[in-house]
């Protein structure tokens, strides 16, 4: 049986916030390209380009439709209009928890938890393919690569982030580095300071199957009700059908001022 370390120096994950992510794919493909090209054995594929492709991948995302617990009882913003249902999109990869299951099984010490900086890794020279890790972990977050022979997991990009031959800007998991949405971020947990702990004490965070005591390490922020945020972005005042125009900020504060300026100088030169 394989060792935990008894603490780490430091509790490097991902904050991942359900608000804000659009299940555009794109941590997928970057987290893909990343680790095909560099660290460990290439991501391998099968039959990629025939009726039943089969892959590899460190990070999948999942899209769920569902109804809300605070909507069970349907509410309204006006006559008629009901929202009981949301999507969320869940990205999923290794939470690289604390008291991890898929180290603990591992019969050769290929899957390990480094006391450095509390990333899961496993030594594929020393795997054996077993897949083990696989069965213990709840989340479902290793596979098996058909090709190499060997368990796959997310890494952080451990190749990456202390890579000092890169911008520091970049020194971050692809996935991180490569959301359009900025719905990923990346940190150290167990500095209170750090952007991912504000983050979780600010919007509060789900433990996913807490039962299973495995501590993960990676935080989800929780979706708010779409009803809600609609009901904060749109009010509707009671008795009133129309809905009422909301003053354009930011971008669209500067759209409408670039669009009258242009509708005002062709009034100018029709003039």
């Amino acid at each position: 049986m394989t060792l935990l370390p008894p603490s780490t120096n430091k509790a490097l994950g991902l904050a991942i916030d359900l608000d804000t992510c659009v299940g555009c794919h794109a941590c997928v493909i970057a987290c893909k390209e990343w680790n095909t090209a560099n660290y460990g054995a290439p991501l391998s594929d099968q039959d990629a380009y025939g009726s039943d492709p089969v892959g590899t991948f460190l990070n999948r995302v999942h899209t769920f439709e569902y109804q809300p617990d605070q909507l069970n009882q349907p509410q309204t913003l006006s006559s008629g209009d009901t929202a009981a249902f949301q999507v969320t999109h869940f990205p999923k990869s290794c939470l690289h928890c604390q008291d991890a299951p898929c180290v603990t099984v591992c019969p050769t010490g290929a899957s390990y938890k480094r006391s450095e900086d509390g990333i899961v890794l496993v030594n594929e020279e020393a795997c054996i393919g077993c897949g083990l890790c696989a069965w213990a972990c709840p989340y479902g977050a290793r596979e098996l690569d058909a090709e190499a022979g060997v368990m796959k997991k997310c890494t952080l990009c451990v190749d990456r982030i202390y890579n000092e031959n890169l911008p520091e800007i970049d020194r971050e998991p692809a996935c991180v580095r490569t959301c359009p949405a900025g719905a990923r971020h990346f940190g150290d947990f167990a500095d209170p300071n750090s952007n991912v702990s504000q983050l979780v004490r600010e919007r509060g965070s789900i433990t996913l199957m807490p039962e299973m005591e495995t501590r993960p390490v990676n935080a989800y922020l929780p979706p708010r009700p779409k009803l809600e945020a609609c009901a904060e972005a749109r009010p509707v005042p009671a008795g009133d059908t129309a809905p009422q125009q909301a003053t354009p900020q930011g971008f669209l504060a500067w759209l409408d001022g670039a669009l009258a300026k242009l509708e005002a100088d062709a009034s100018n030169k029709s003039a």
